[in-house]
Formats: C-alpha cells, structure tokens, sequence
C-alpha cells in the first residue's frame, strides 16, 4: 500500500493482493521503521459510517471504509472511492483510497501486482 500526504489530503493506493486482503479481513496496514520511532498507516473498515473518514493518533494514520464499500470491490471495476472530511475542529481533509494500476512511464518499483492500466 503506497501512501501520498499532500497539504490536507492523503491517498492510499493499494495493490490487487491488498485489496483481496482487505476485503476479506476489513483491515490492512503497513509500516515505516525510522531510528526514532514507528510510523504506521492503515486502513480498516467501521460500522456505522457512510463516507470516508480518516485520524491520526500514536504516529498512525487510519483510513475508516464503511464497510458497505468493500462488498465486491476486490473484483468489480470501480477503482476507488473519496471523500472530503470535517474534522472535529472544523478542518476539511480530503481522502481518496484507490487501486493501483500500472504506471505508463519507466518505474523501478515492482509492479507485478498492480492493476492493469485501463489507458495502456
């Protein structure tokens, strides 16, 4: 699961095997081993919700799904979903969870478990 944080928005792209596992378990979370500390970032499934939501506690950013939103995602075409989110204290964050698709460009990383990219 790949992260991007830019101002007050975060995306979280996640590979074909990620969202299977996600989709099967309700939760999926990876991590950043610094000198100092842990940085971790997850996503997980909540009851009760209609939209996206997102916190951040304990060096943790967690993306909360409602959970009617993974019912078939790992194998139906929609390829993400988003949401702009109020804070308690009124601050609006933008979310948007995707599928990872292939880049077109040249790329190092490994992405052999990507999406087939709908544009290739």
């Amino acid at each position: 699961m790949k992260i991007r944080i830019r101002g007050n928005s975060i995306r979280y792209r996640l590979t074909k095997s990620e969202v299977i596992s996600f989709c099967k378990t309700g939760s999926f979370a990876e991590k950043t081993e610094f000198s100092s500390t842990l940085f971790s970032y997850e996503i997980q499934t909540k009851k009760g919700i209609t939209n996206l939501e997102t916190d951040y506690d304990n060096n943790k950013i967690i993306i909360f799904v409602p959970q009617s939103y993974i019912k078939d995602w790992a194998t139906n075409t929609i390829v993400g979903f988003n949401n702009n989110f109020l804070t308690k204290e009124g601050k609006e964050i933008f979310i948007l969870v995707e599928k990872d698709f292939v880049c077109m460009d040249e790329t190092v990383e490994d992405q052999s478990d990507n999406y087939p990219n709908p544009n290739a």
